[in-house]
């Protein structure tokens, strides 16, 4: 299938219209706008990655498992350490947006000038043309005027050659040729005219013809930028997320280092208070408290072999006195 160009799909029957330049220049307008719409997104997208890192960074600085210790702790510093290492990531993928805006940006002002160019120099032919087809139509119209004049004097001496006299005859051929000097002119400068419109048509035709290659070019590359424009900026999003996922998978292997029994025991071996846990507390009631006064403690009563038989009592007759009985082994408290 044969390709399609500008050059052969945007002109007119009209010599005077610009229908199809004008089509191609309010492509190339619309071009131009897209290119100026993905710069604009890109910056956009650059400060939000900006703000982001930023906020990312200041989040990393803050305290975050202070008081936790041994294996959890270092994990925990790996992954402060790591969400710092990715902001500082995006704000470099940040300043990476940029330059690719910027790219864009003078491509779009490259593209922007050579166009100015081409279009001046088109606006130039097109006013030419113009103003040279106005010049040859108004000829064409005297042209054809002094033609008609010519014939209604020719045919009004015919008329009057045998009835008028000589000075009239003389004076009507005099008009005639008169009217056919005038149309002789006349023709003269609307074949000028024509020829001068016929010579700017051509120079008009090979300048649409390299405009339209330079404005397919210029369309070429435009589409090709910008689709290398997306698809780069895509690639550094997609090299971001490998970035961070490594980052991120330090952080992974130090967690799986992260043994939860050494920290238990490395807790318990700094911060110990004792192995053995408080008596338990005994109920004591008020009451029983306050009537059973406190017992002396006896010292320990030496043990006494058997006594003997308690002495039997006497009448007074017998002039016994108890309480000067002298049996040492003879008491009244029984132990």
């Amino acid at each position: 299938m044969r390709d399609l160009h500008f050059k052969d799909n945007f002109w007119n029957n009209e010599i005077t219209s610009t229908g199809g330049y004008d089509t191609i220049i309010q492509h190339l307008n619309d071009g131009k706008r897209t290119c100026k719409e993905i710069e604009d997104f890109m910056k956009a997208r650059a400060s939000i990655e900006e703000k982001y890192a930023k906020d990312l960074l200041s989040l990393s600085k803050k305290v975050c498992g202070h008081n936790e210790m041994n294996t959890l702790k270092r994990s925990l510093d790996v992954f402060k350490l790591q969400t710092e290492n990715v902001s500082l990531a995006h704000l470099q993928l940040a300043q990476t947006m940029r330059d690719e805006a910027k790219k864009l940006e003078d491509f779009r002002e490259k593209q922007k000038e050579m166009r100015k160019k081409v279009e001046q120099h088109m606006d130039a032919l097109h006013k030419q043309r113009a103003t040279q087809y106005k010049k040859t139509m108004e000829s064409k119209k005297t042209y054809e005027q002094k033609c008609r004049d010519k014939e209604d004097a020719e045919q009004t001496m015919n008329r009057n050659a045998s009835t008028s006299n000589t000075k009239q005859q003389e004076k009507l051929l005099s008009k005639a040729q008169q009217a056919k000097m005038a149309a002789e002119e006349a023709d003269r400068m609307y074949s000028q005219n024509v020829s001068l419109l016929g010579k700017i048509r051509e120079d008009w035709q090979k300048e649409h013809i390299k405009s339209c290659e330079t404005f397919e070019k210029q369309e070429v590359e435009r589409i090709n930028t910008l689709r290398n424009v997306v698809w780069t900026h895509l690639n550094h999003l997609s090299q971001q997320c490998v970035t961070s996922d490594e980052l991120y998978e330090e952080v992974r292997k130090s967690l799986e280092q992260c043994d939860i029994q050494a920290d238990l025991e490395h807790f318990i071996n700094l911060r110990r208070t004792g192995d053995k846990p408080p008596a338990p507390i005994l109920y004591e009631n008020f009451y029983n408290n306050q009537r059973a006064p406190a017992t002396p403690v006896r010292s320990p009563v030496p043990s006494r072999g058997r006594r003997g038989p308690l002495p039997t009592p006497r009448n007074e007759e017998d002039d016994v006195v108890y309480s000067t009985i002298q049996d040492p082994n003879y008491s009244l408290i029984r132990y």
